[in-house]
């Protein structure tokens, strides 16, 4: 029964850090410190991001007719917009893909710790509010995800690259590179909900593979009732950013982020 709610927790924490930019990789990390299920070590690492699937699998529930180009719904122009919209998410998950899957083993290794983490988030944690500084009086060049051409997309793609660093954030990553790169913060955080389909179900194929599909009865409730859970979780966090970036920037983040990772180093130096 402790194991089922802690799972629950997890994936309560997963589908509120998947859309938000605040690292869902990062706390699931940091979580884990202090809610530990009984599992493997292996089990955990699939787990952890096998969770962000479920997650993802929202944005498809929320957005299944704006990218869906065989709706009946949809004129022929409308289906066509809709397949360069596709063709740009795989421009910008391009990327990723050629760094992401080489080093997969490389970054679980060597960066998977809460120093890297609690670094993370306060670096990037300052590079939002700077960003919106920055930003306060700008005009947004793209403002439709229907103008956002194949170049920007590409380049916003190499920004999620960074988020293959532990506490970065794939979503906080690829909307500071698409607000650099003059797109509205609604076009910013809509491209980067669609991009993560394709990014994490690939990043979770690749986990299962090299866990394997030897699940025990328990592994197997462990994974449902988490994926279910962030699915669930997701929904709503998704609708909550979407409506609050209509009237706010991302401020907030950055200042959480910050406060975050100091209190992360600060009770690691502490516990030792």
């Amino acid at each position: 029964m402790l194991n089922i709610l802690k799972t629950i927790f997890l994936g309560i924490v997963e589908g509120i850090t998947e859309w938000l930019p605040i690292s869902s990789t990062g706390h699931l990390i940091l979580v884990d410190e202090f809610v530990k299920l009984k599992a493997s070590a292996e089990f955990m690492e699939m787990f952890n991001v096998v969770i962000q699937l479920a997650a993802v699998m929202a944005v498809v529930v929320l957005y299944f007719h704006k990218l869906n180009p065989f709706s009946p719904k949809k004129s022929t122009q409308q289906k066509k917009n809709t397949m360069i919209l596709w063709s740009k998410v795989v421009v910008g998950m391009l990327p990723a893909m050629v760094v992401g899957i080489p080093f997969d083993d490389w970054i679980d290794e060597h960066l998977m710790n809460y120093v890297v983490v609690a670094i993370a988030l306060i670096v990037y944690g300052i590079l939002f509010i700077l960003i919106e500084n920055r930003n306060k009086d700008a005009m947004p060049k793209v403002t439709k995800l229907k103008d956002l051409t194949y170049q920007t997309a590409f380049f916003i793609g190499c920004f999620q690259v960074l988020s293959l660093i532990p506490g970065t954030s794939r979503s906080g990553a690829t909307i500071i590179g698409a607000l650099l790169l003059g797109t509205s913060r609604y076009v910013a955080a809509e491209y980067t909900f669609f991009m993560a389909i394709p990014v994490m179900a690939g990043a979770s194929f690749l986990k299962l593979l090299k866990f394997g599909f030897d699940f025990t009865a328990n592994e197997v409730m462990i994974l449902a009732i988490g994926c279910l859970v962030s699915f669930v979780v997701s929904v709503l966090a998704i609708k909550f950013l979407m409506g609050y970036i209509k009237k706010h920037d991302f401020k907030v983040f950055g200042y959480y982020r910050i406060v975050l990772g100091i209190l992360v180093l600060a009770y690691f130096f502490i516990a030792g």
